[in-house]
């Protein structure tokens, strides 16, 4: 039987529009059937859920662009010695407070995380839509070469492989053909789209940031393979060099890119690729060595830069947290939000977080696991929604307290949370 839910008496944010209109809006099924201002007239044969949202604002759910399921909930000590299962259950239960946080759909960006997308889908775990990339794909002491400094390089025969690729998490890949099997392995498990590793980053062991990171064949061979699918390729990647060779390959999507000059912005502006970005801060991450803490405290200190730059050239830009090896710090998902003030007005940011990653995610074109339109709402929208106490147009800060101020929590048509 088809279930109903109406949402009475709300103040309506589309996802696009700075102007919210008052209304009523009619879910059947996990879809947005009905938004009208007038009363919406129910048949009385059919059962449906009524919420009276008593003239608070609704606005579609968040999305995290950037998030790491399974890695954001587990230290680096669990990563590289802990025992799966537990890592699992942790990451399980993270999804649920993930939901709770008010993302209703998130990109992973990297992790095993095809299981637990399936459980939530399933309905057997509850938490945000996952649009999952598999395994991070990594050239040999690249971001993604989590190895201990005595465990040596296979050689691509697969017989030695390290703990982090036995779990999913990562995958050392060298030269073309190696990185195309990569590619395709995650693609077979379920990947919505690609990620790789072109250069250097702040968690590794081995890599400084200005390190460019595999050739521009096997970028190109990552793209052409998963283009075969219908799909895309994203990279980790922060320095202007990294950032223009892949671009040049055809990556469609760059993660970070914080040491970015103002000639590779404009070359991202005329790829059309997206940059999707975090507002990182200095006291997000405290690193366990003084090496990783600088790179950190770099990172941090281009920011500003290069949210300026993308702004002045009109790049594509998305929001993500990339929130790493803290399960202590992942409660702070929704400030990443609240950050981005410094440089954006308040419906720059609701459309960021919402339309703007939704238009991204939908770059998985064919391997999308959620067909139909997120961000928005609009009539024939996947209902994904958020009634909020307080209004996120004039005050941002009331989603940093998703507890207290997310009192409707809706994905894909079934109420999570009503604390109306």
């Amino acid at each position: 039987m088809d279930s109903q839910l109406l949402l009475n008496n709300v103040e309506i944010f589309n996802g696009k529009d700075a102007r919210t209109f008052s209304g009523n809006l009619l879910i059947r099924n996990n879809r947005i059937e009905t938004i009208s201002a007038a009363p919406i007239e129910m048949p009385s044969e059919r059962p449906v859920t009524v919420i009276d949202g008593k003239g608070r604002f609704l606005m579609p759910g968040l999305i995290d662009a950037h998030w790491h399921a399974y890695l954001c909930c587990n230290t680096m000590t669990d990563l590289l010695a802990g025992d799966p299962s537990y890592t699992h259950l942790m990451a399980g239960r993270e999804a649920a407070e993930t939901l709770q946080r008010g993302f209703t759909a998130i990109r992973d960006a990297g992790g095993p995380v095809f299981g637990l997308k399936r459980a939530i889908d399933s309905g057997t775990l509850r938490g945000p839509r996952i649009y999952p990339s598999g395994a991070m794909i990594s050239q040999t002491s690249g971001h993604g070469d989590f190895r201990m400094i005595y465990e040596h390089a296979h050689g691509g025969c697969g017989c030695e492989m390290a703990h982090v690729e036995q779990i999913g998490a990562s995958k050392i890949a060298d030269g073309a053909d190696a990185v195309t099997a990569a590619v395709r392995e995650n693609l077979r498990q379920g990947a919505s789209q690609i990620k790789l590793m072109a250069g250097g980053g702040a968690a590794s062991l081995y890599d400084p940031l200005d390190v460019t990171e595999f050739f521009e064949e096997e970028l190109r061979a990552a793209v052409r393979a998963a283009e075969d699918w219908g799909t895309y390729v994203m990279v980790h990647v922060y320095n202007p060099r990294g950032i223009a060779r892949a671009l040049k390959a055809g990556v469609r999507s760059i993660e970070h890119g914080h040491l970015i000059d103002e000639p590779t912005m404009a070359l991202l502006a005329e790829s059309g690729a997206w940059l999707s970005m975090q507002a990182f801060a200095v006291e997000d991450n405290t690193y366990p060595s003084p090496v990783q803490q600088a790179k950190h405290l770099q990172i941090c200190n281009g920011t500003d830069r290069t949210y300026r730059l993308a702004k002045k050239h009109g790049v594509k830009l998305a929001w993500g947290t990339d929130l790493l090896f803290d399960p202590a710090n992942t409660k702070n998902q929704n400030h990443g939000i609240v950050k981005l003030q410094k440089w954006f007005t308040n419906f720059e940011i609701l459309r960021m977080v919402t339309c703007d990653n939704a238009r991204l995610l939908a770059l998985s074109g064919a391997r999308n696991p959620y067909p139909g339109n997120l961000g928005v709402i609009e009539e024939g929208a996947l209902a994904d929604l958020l009634v909020i106490e307080g209004n996120p147009l004039e005050r941002i800060e009331v989603l940093e307290n998703p507890h207290d101020n997310l009192r409707v929590i809706v994905k894909d048509g079934v109420v999570c949370k009503n604390t109306l």
